[in-house]
C-alpha cells in the first residue's frame, strides 16, 4: 500500500556502499571494537585534562579510535559496540571524552518513542546494565521499500511531523534516514514499511560497553538503562537540506 497523498515524482535508486547491511553479513570486527587497559588509560588522563582545562599530551590509541568511529559512523556501518572499559563510578565519563573528540555535545533529546532518533551525527550509549540492543541499517531498509512499494518510498521523502522532515533524504549525495514513531502517526506511514524493517541485528550489551551509532544510518530500538551522550560533527547531516529544521 501506497501513500494517499500526491506526491511529486522523483527518481529513486538502490543505495550501495558499507552503509547497506544485513545481520548475517556482518562480521564480528564490522560490528565490535575491543578496548584495552591501554585504552582506558589514555581515556582517564584525557578526562582529567579536560576537566582541568589543560591539553592533553599525546595518546596514539584514543586518535586511533576516535578517527575509526568517525569512519564508521559518519559513512561506514552507521554504528561500532565498544568493550572492554571498566563500568567506572563515573558512567558517562568516557563517552564524553570521546563525544569531545568527534564534535560538539548537544543535548540528547528526544528520550520518547521506541528508538533512538536524536538529532545528532553521533549518538555514545554507556552502558550502565545488562541489555540488547537491536539495529537495522537505514539503507537496508530503504532498497526494501524500493522493491516493493515504490511510491510508498517516495511519500517517505516528503516533510513530515513538526518540524517537517522527511523519513528519508538523500541530498548531495549523502544519505540520511530518520523515522520517529511519537511525532509520525502509523495512518502517515506506508504499510510496507514495517515489512520492510526486516530482521534486527541483536547485540548483547555489557556494562562498560559504549555502543556508538548514527541515527540516521542506523535505526536502534530505544535502550533502557544507558547514559546517552550526543555529538554534532563539523560538517554536519544537520548543516542545511531537508534535516535542519531539527537543528
Amino acid at each position: 500500500m501506497s501513500d494517499p497523498l500526491n506526491i511529486t515524482p522523483r527518481r529513486l535508486v538502490p543505495l550501495i556502499g558499507p552503509i547497506l547491511w544485513l545481520p548475517g553479513e556482518l562480521a564480528p570486527s564490522d560490528q565490535m571494537i575491543p578496548l584495552g587497559a591501554e585504552h582506558a588509560a589514555e581515556l582517564e588522563a584525557a578526562r582529567r585534562a579536560d576537566a582541568a582545562g589543560l591539553p592533553c599530551d599525546p595518546m596514539p590509541r584514543l586518535d586511533t579510535l576516535v578517527g575509526e568511529l568517525r569512519s564508521r559512523l559518519d559513512h561506514g556501518r552507521g554504528f561500532a559496540l565498544m568493550r572492554g572499559l571498566p563500568p567506572g563510578e563515573e558512567p558517562g565519563a568516557a563517552a564524553e571524552v570521546l563525544a569531545r573528540r568527534l564534535g560538539t555535545i548537544v543535548p540528547a533529546l528526544p528520550d520518547s518513542g521506541s528508538r533512538h532518533v536524536e538529532a545528532c551525527d553521533a549518538l555514545l550509549l554507556r552502558v550502565a546494565a545488562p541489555g540488547t540492543a537491536r539495529l537495522r541499517s537505514a539503507a537496508a531498509i530503504h532498497n526494501a521499500l524500493l522493491r516493493s512499494d515504490r511510491a510508498g518510498l517516495a511519500a517517505l521523502y516528503e516533510g513530515r511531523g513538526e518540524p517537517a522532515v522527511p523519513v528519508f533524504s538523500h541530498e548531495g549525495g549523502i544519505f540520511a534516514a530518520r523515522w520517529d514513531d511519537a511525532a509520525l502517526p502509523p495512518d502517515r506511514i506506508p504499510a510496507a514499511l514495517e515489512e520492510a524493517m526486516g530482521e534486527a541485528l541483536t547485540l548483547s550489551l555489557r556494562p562498560g560497553d559504549i555502543l556508538a551509532l548514527n541515527p540516521f544510518l542506523v535505526w536502534a530500538d530505544r535502550i533502557p538503562a544507558v547514559v546517552a551522550v550526543a555529538v554534532r560533527e563539523t560538517p554536519s547531516r544537520l548543516d542545511s537540506g531537508a534535516l535542519a529544521a531539527l537543528r
